[in-house]
C-alpha cells in the first residue's frame, strides 16, 4: 500500500484514552435528569453526533432537555478531564508520519473547549497541520461532514487520505466521504465490528501502528 498524502485522525479513543470518561460523563448526566441508561449502551454510542447519541439512547426529547443533557455531559467531562491520558506512542505516531512527509490532520467534532484540553495533552502542535471541531459542521459522525472538512484542510482528495478511528461511526463517516480507513481497538470496540463497518486494517493501538509503519511501506 502506497503512503497516503494525509492521515486524518479521530482523537477521542484513538489518540487519547477518553471514551470511558465520556461514558461516565453521559451516565451522570442521565442520572441527574432521572433517566436510567446502562453504561454499556452509552459506550456503544460514543463517537457519534451528540444529538443522534441522545435519540438512540433516550428517544425523542425537546430542545430544552437535549440542551440540558449536553451541558451536563460537558460539565461532568471537564471534572473528569484530569484523568485523561495520551495513549501509548500516540505522539510518536504523529511525529513519524510528519517526518515521512505525510500531512497530519486531527478530525474531531469535539467542542473547542474539549479540543483545547486534548491538544494540550497531545502536545504535538509542530506536526499537526490542522484540526477540526464542533463549529465546523452541523452534524457530527457518522455523517461524513467532518471528514470532508478535514480533507479540505489537508488539501487532498479522498483517495489520497486515510482516516484512523476507534468506532464504527468513524469508519462509516470515512467511507461515506470516500476515504479508506484504519481502526484501532483503544476505544473498546471489537476489531471484527470495525472491519465489518469498512476498516481496511485494525491496529491494537498507536504503538502497534508505529511498529507496522514499515510493513505498510509508509516510512523508510
Amino acid at each position: 500500500m502506497s503512503a497516503p498524502k494525509a492521515v486524518l485522525f479521530d482523537i477521542d479513543g484513538t489518540l487519547v484514552d477518553s471514551n470511558y470518561l465520556h461514558v461516565d460523563a453521559w451516565h451522570q448526566a442521565f442520572q441527574a435528569l432521572g433517566v436510567d441508561v446502562p453504561a454499556w449502551r452509552i459506550h456503544r454510542s460514543i463517537g457519534q453526533d451528540a444529538g443522534e447519541l441522545l435519540t438512540s439512547l433516550v428517544g425523542e426529547r425537546d430542545e430544552e432537555w437535549i440542551g440540558r443533557a449536553k451541558d451536563l455531559h460537558s460539565e461532568n467531562y471537564k471534572t473528569l478531564a484530569p484523568r485523561l491520558r495520551l495513549l501509548p506512542e500516540a505522539r510518536q505516531l504523529l511525529e513519524r508520519l510528519d517526518a515521512g512527509g505525510i500531512t497530519v490532520v486531527l478530525a474531531t467534532s469535539a467542542p473547542q473547549e474539549e479540543l483545547d484540553i486534548l491538544l494540550e495533552l497531545i502536545d504535538s502542535d509542530t506536526v499537526i497541520h490542522a484540526t477540526t471541531n464542533a463549529d465546523d459542521v452541523d452534524v457530527a459522525k457518522p455523517s461524513p461532514d467532518i471528514v470532508q472538512v478535514a480533507l479540505e484542510r489537508a488539501g487532498v482528495e479522498p483517495h489520497e487520505a486515510v482516516f484512523v478511528g476507534d468506532s464504527e461511526w468513524d469508519i462509516t463517516a470515512a467511507s461515506s466521504a470516500g476515504v479508506r480507513s484504519f481502526g484501532v481497538l483503544t476505544g473498546g470496540i471489537a476489531g471484527d465490528l470495525l472491519m465489518q463497518a469498512g476498516a481496511e486494517r485494525v491496529f491494537a493501538d498507536a504503538s502497534d501502528f508505529v511498529e507496522r509503519l514499515g510493513e505498510l511501506g509508509w516510512t523508510a
